[in-house]
């Protein structure tokens, strides 16, 4: 969950590094720190962001064409300035930075205590570069023999970049379970966690599999071998991302920015997928498993965080459109709960990055079982995207944001499309019914457009109720996971403490805490339980709980009942989820602020989470 960037070539390293920190920040900003190289080593480091690095470093030596930098969620060890990465050698000739988690830490870092190692850091990261120094002078192998013995006695996950002082043109990266991506440049190469960094220098790029290593020289070029020794042939793929997708472009936060996005991100999800006009629905990513999807006994769905909400919606869906049943699995719980999968079974897993740790552990339990996995997420040449059987992009377009918005939209958007492909070859929808099903999909992208017109008025609820301190959201059906999603998205970023709940269950003990004192936003819309969720609101208004309901546009009876009332438009059912997140994300957004929390890097929180 941190953010890697490394260079070596013929410009000054220092100002790429930091640039690349800064795209890279919604991957971690617990703490951040840079290693260049000249005739020695010049590692700067501190706790905080990237900001409080660069003031730090200001009056410092920053030269030197090859560096490192990282920009750090912890995991093991505090944040503070001796945890932050890169992290030296003893003889201070190695530096390293890190994302992942040496499992087996504790072991090797006794056996290096035992051989007069002292450790400056409570990190699990620091034992790997003193294991790497240890058994390059005890074996007396060099460095590249060093990092390689050294990786296949490393248990966990990791992505790592090596410098060294007595190789001034090279660097080494390796990754097993967490993503690096190689950008190559004219007499020049970059690493990166991911492509954020790398799209304003070069569109060329290596990505890396599990347990390759990479010897990067500008003499020698590139090299890639496994950690068995086993060379294999780099092949240069094409970055699909441009500058202006990691910029604000004009809104203060990249949340709000990518909140306005969802009209477009929705639109390109559908695009070249659905022809109205021809009344087709085509994913081509799964063509080939589609006959095999058809005769599924069922699909499990896998994902975590917001992903998961997005694969409830799927659920009611996939089971109305396409009557096939549907589990859906939190991706963390299914991979250690020993499910019962087998080869004629579909698991769908969805990650917003491709590089969920917990998701993709669980596709490698679902493939060992013999089943069919079919990926949905955003980034392109992700190792999810590489370990499933086949799948659909959602082309959202860059998500910097840590809480999720356009991403979920999207995930939805999929699902929906690929179920109504489904649905129509399994003739388990009337031709009238899918009809207008799609009719209504292509309108979406313009009602979030009239959602979006509704900021003022949600503001101004949410200036209401920003000093809450518990929320309640309700929903029955296919609003229970926006319900979910609404709460989550309070919980990241306003630190208010808010549950999800299907508005029925609200009997069953949440009722047992609404008081004058409790915003509840219901998810109201006239479709399916409306009456019931009606009730439902009575039952909280009867308690004195203030009411916050999402409605259809006209709506009179909710209206009448409720504190406050925003409106969308009149739609399909199962495509209600798109619009009635929408307003809740602008909710969520609104209190956040007021509270001067910060919406775009949430504590505790980072975007991409690559470790267990």
């Amino acid at each position: 969950m941190c953010g890697i960037v490394a260079y070596v070539g013929q410009k000054d390293a220092y100002p790429i590094l930091i640039n690349g920190l800064r795209r890279l920040e919604y991957r971690g900003y617990d703490s951040a720190g840079v290693a260049l190289l000249t005739d020695q080593i010049n590692l700067y480091k501190c706790r905080g962001k990237v900001a409080d690095l660069e003031e730090y470093i200001a009056d410092k030596n920053t030269g030197g064409t090859i560096g490192i930098a990282h920009t750090r969620w912890a995991t093991h060890g505090e944040p503070n300035d001796e945890n932050a990465h890169p992290h030296f050698s003893r003889d201070r000739d190695i530096a390293l930075i890190h994302n992942g988690i040496i499992e087996n830490y504790a072991v090797l870092k006794k056996e290096l205590v035992s051989r007069g190692y002292v450790f400056q850091s409570n990190t699990d990261t620091e034992v790997l570069v003193h294991l790497i120094e240890d058994i390059r002078e005890n074996e007396n192998v060099e460095l590249d023999e060093a990092v390689r013995i050294a990786l296949t006695q490393v248990e966990g996950t990791y992505a790592i970049v090596v410098i060294s002082k007595n190789h001034p043109d090279s660097l080494i990266a390796a990754r097993n379970g967490s993503p690096l991506v190689i950008g190559v440049g004219e007499g020049e190469y970059y690493v990166a966690s991911d492509g954020a960094p790398l799209v304003e220098y070069t569109k060329n790029v290596i990505y890396l599999d599990n347990e390759d290593i990479a010897y990067i020289s500008l003499k020698d070029d590139i090299k890639i071998k496994s950690i068995n020794n086993i060379e294999r042939t780099p092949y240069i793929d094409q970055l699909e991302m441009s500058i202006t997708q990691l910029e604000k472009g004009g809104f203060e936060h990249f949340m709000l920015k990518e909140i306005y996005e969802q009209p477009k991100s929705i639109a390109d999800s559908m695009r070249g997928r659905l022809n109205v006009a021809k009344e087709i629905v085509s994913l081509g990513g799964i063509i080939e498993y589609e006959e095999k999807m058809l005769n599924a006994p069922r699909f499990t769905m896998v994902a975590c965080g917001t992903s998961w909400h997005a694969c409830l919606v799927g659920e009611y869906i996939f089971e109305e459109l396409v009557r096939i049943p549907v589990e859906v699995e939190y991706a963390s719980e299914f991979r250690y709960r020993n499910p019962i999968i087998n080869e004629k079974d579909i698991v769908i897993a969805i990650s917003q990055s491709g590089e969920t740790a917990d998701t993709l552990a669980a596709i490698g339990l679902a493939k060992e079982n013999g089943a069919t996995v079919i990926g949905i997420c955003n980034v392109v040449g992700s190792s999810i995207a590489r370990a499933t059987h086949a799948g659909s992009y959602t082309h959202a377009g860059p998500e910097i944001g840590v809480a999720s918005t356009k991403a979920f939209t999207a995930q939805v958007t999929l699902l929906l499309l690929m179920a109504l492909s489904l649905a129509k070859k399994k003739g388990t929808i009337s031709r009238s019914r899918y009809h207008e099903i799609i009719i209504a999909l292509e309108n979406i992208p313009r009602q979030i457009e009239e959602v979006l017109s509704h900021e003022k008025l949600i503001k101004e609820i949410a200036d209401r109720f920003s000093d809450a301190k518990n929320f309640l959201y309700l929903g029955r059906g296919y609003n229970f996971p926006v319900a979910l999603e609404g709460a989550l998205k309070l919980k990241e970023i306003s630190y208010i403490h808010a549950e999800g709940y299907p508005a029925a269950e609200m009997k069953h003990g949440p009722i047992a805490l609404i008081d004058e004192e409790m915003p509840v936003v219901v998810i109201a819309t006239n479709k399916g339980t409306y009456d019931k969720v009606v009730s439902n609101i009575q039952e909280v208004k009867a308690r004195k709980g203030k009411i916050i309901a999402i409605v259809t546009k006209g709506d009179e009876t909710v209206k009448s009942l409720a504190d406050y009332v925003i409106e969308i438009p009149e739609t399909e059912e199962m495509l209600v989820p798109l619009l009635a997140t929408v307003p809740l994300q602008l909710l969520s957004y609104h209190i956040a602020l007021n509270r001067g929390c910060n919406v775009d890097q949430p504590r505790n929180l980072a975007k991409s989470v690559t470790v267990e």
